[in-house]
This record gives structure tokens, sequence and C-alpha cells, in this order.
């Protein structure tokens, strides 16, 4: 039925909503139960999807695995808020002062859960379209991220549902709304080195195995390598040292073992294995007798990219409509969910400005919420015309 009269969803009322949850990972807070609630009213079949204590929400609205299924990803869940103390607003309060809207997830990224809900709540009363809307959201995604997106698109493979495109609501915007869109991102790899000789009197290096110059010498390598000049999409790769220990509280001893760990944020040049088999390698070549450097790896995410085309080229039309800024196409800054969706349906990211995320005091522009939710639902109106 045609329901043009609706009164339209509020996105500031359902971010204040949202940020009232304390959905710190992994606790879901009641935030999902709350998107269920305001979904399932519209027409939007709910289901909780919930893997090892995480909780997820899967919604759609309109024919299952229909060849046009528009989706949107996000999360709820939030990072702690720090000392609270040093707030100087509740960070679960969602206070409105001056334009703004405070509280820990506003900027990351409850505003954007709340305007693409309220976008497709929306659009799919006023103009029900020939197709499927789908929000895939997850209490998992500032954690392991192991069982949040994931355990959705796993759930979604076993129960033959599916999205033909997808835009995950992850803030994208580093100084004003409408100034860029990812298209992709870059991998992320940890290595974890252990240098183990054998511990003894600093009078008697001799009768020691002092495992610190083996590791000073891998790390200077390491850092002053340059992995590559960039690509075509993509910044040069970047590796950084992030700690280095020994254990070591005494002046007298040589130890007998220094840990230290670095991370790489890698382009479309390498693969998270090609990387491995380089960084063992260079370990290898710092050992000396007495001295063996171990490695161990993790890998976050490889590097991906959806390659400018219909889907971008619809994202960067609605936001220029509403915004009037034509958004750069970037595959810059971290990792996120749709490291896991660009297996299953091409997808880019488009949020609000970042620049509050994580911080004490993070808060959002009341009216770019607004904003937003109208760049989303002109997606959807133009996907589906």
């Amino acid at each position: 039925m045609h329901t043009a009269a609706a009164i339209p969803t509020d996105p500031v009322a359902l971010t204040a909503d949202l940020i009232r949850c304390p959905s710190v990972t992994p606790e879901e807070g009641g935030a999902l139960t709350l998107l269920q609630a305001v979904l399932e009213p519209a027409g939007f079949a709910c289901r909780r999807v919930d893997r090892n204590g995480t909780a997820n929400l899967f919604a759609r609205w309109g024919e299952k695995r229909h060849p046009r299924s528009f989706g949107f990803n996000g999360h709820t869940d939030v990072v702690p808020v720090g000392d609270r103390a040093a707030w100087s607003v509740d960070p679960f309060g969602a206070t409105q002062k001056e334009g703004l809207l405070y509280g820990r997830g506003a900027t990351d990224m409850k505003s954007g859960v709340a305007a693409f809900a309220a976008a497709a709540i929306d659009f799919v009363r006023r103009t029900p379209p020939d197709g499927a809307v789908i929000l895939a959201i997850t209490g998992d995604e500032e954690g392991p991220a192991r069982d949040g997106t994931v355990a959705l698109l796993d759930w979604m493979a076993q129960n033959d549902e599916a999205m033909s495109a997808c835009i995950v609501g992850e803030p994208t915007c580093p100084d004003f709304l409408g100034q860029m869109i990812k298209i992709g991102r870059r991998g992320s790899l940890t290595a974890r080195f252990t240098a183990t000789g054998r511990q003894g009197h600093v009078a008697y290096p001799h009768l020691a195995r002092n495992p610190l110059p083996a590791m000073m010498r891998l790390l200077d390598r390491l850092a002053g390598h340059a992995l590559d000049r960039g690509s075509d999409h993509f910044d040069a790769s970047t590796l950084a040292i992030t700690t280095v220990d020994t254990g070591n509280p005494a002046t007298n001893v040589i130890p007998a073992e220094c840990r230290a760990t670095v991370n790489i944020r890698f382009n479309d040049h390498h693969s998270g294995a090609t990387l491995t088999q380089w960084l063992r390698k260079m370990a290898s070549d710092a050992e000396e007798d007495g001295v063996r450097i171990d490695l161990r790896t993790s890998l976050s995410g490889e590097s991906f990219l959806t390659p400018p085309g219909p889907l971008s080229d619809l994202v960067a039309r609605a936001v220029e409509r509403e915004t009037g800024h034509r958004p750069e196409l970037s595959t810059t800054g971290g990792t996120s969910d749709a490291r896991f969706i660009k297996d299953h349906c091409p997808v880019v990211e488009f949020g609000l400005v970042g620049k509050s995320m994580h911080q004490i005091d993070e808060h959002v522009e009341i009216a770019q919420i607004h904003q937003l939710k109208s760049i989303y639902a002109a997606a959807l109106a133009d996907y589906f015309a």
C-alpha cells in the first residue's frame, strides 16, 4: 500500500536512542533489540543471528534472493568510554547542545546505522520497490570481528539470502560531509617476532647469547625497507614497529629473550602470504650463532578494491546531489567490515565526518545526520529506479 503520508522516521531521535544503549563490545546493550522493534512494524523480516555470545541482526524487506537486493551494513557496538570523568557529558546520555549530538558511538557509527535504517524504512513505506532492502547490522566490529559480519554472511549463505550491492555506513569523510567514498581498503598484517638466545651476566657476555642485537638489526632493516611506491588506487604500503620488549628490569643481566611486533598496512601489490614469506626470510637473515628468531603472523584482512563503476557512481551521484560535493574515491584509512562483504557482493563505504570517533566527548553534527539519511535514500531511489 502506498503510504506517502506516513510520518518520516527521525534519524536523530533514533541515533540518540541507540547512544543510550551501552553497547560496548561485546555487550549488545539493547541496541539491536531497539532496531528490530523499529524495523518490524515497517515490514522488515528480522532475524537475530547471534554466535558465540556476539549479537547480530539481519533484516530484509521484500522478496528473498531477489536479483536486486540492496544492502546496508553497520555496527552498533562501540569502544569503551575511557576516563569517564574526562567527559563533559554522560557518554550514554545522548546530550544535544549547540547543534551537536554527544555520546559514545555518535560518530562511529550509531548515526550511520540510524540514518540508513531511517532511510530504508521511509523508502519501503512510501515507494515499495521491485526488489529487496537488506540491513546487516553487527555487534562485533570494534572487537575481534570473528562473529559479527562474518557470522551474518555465513548465515546468509546457509539460508539462501544475498545482497546484490552494499553500502557500509562507516565514517569516511576526513573534514566535511561528501568528501570521500571508500572503494577499497588496505590489508592489515601483524607480525610478532621472538628472538631467543641465552641469559647471562653482562660481565661475561661470551658466556651468554644476547638476542637484542639480532632483533635490533632485524627491526632496522624492516623499518628502512620501502615495500612499494603505491598503485593505481592505493598509497604506498607502510610498516610500523609497535612494540619492543625484553621484560628485563635488571641492568646486569643479558636477557634470554626479546619480543617485537610490527604492523603492515599493505596495498594490492602484496598479500598476507607473500608478506609472511618476506618477513620469515628477513628474520632468518638476521639470526646469528646461538640466536633464533621465530615469527607468528595474524592477518586481519587482505587488501581489496571495488573498481570504480556502477555502485560507486550511484553513491557519488547521491552524495553530490545532497551535499554539492563530488566525493573522492579513496582506499585510505584502516580496515572495516567491507573486507568481508567484498567476497559476497560489490561494496563501497560512505558515512559521516570521522574526526571525533573513539575520542572523549565523541559527537556528530545533528544536521549531518539528516543529510546522511537523505543521501542513503537517494541511493536507494536511484538503485530501484
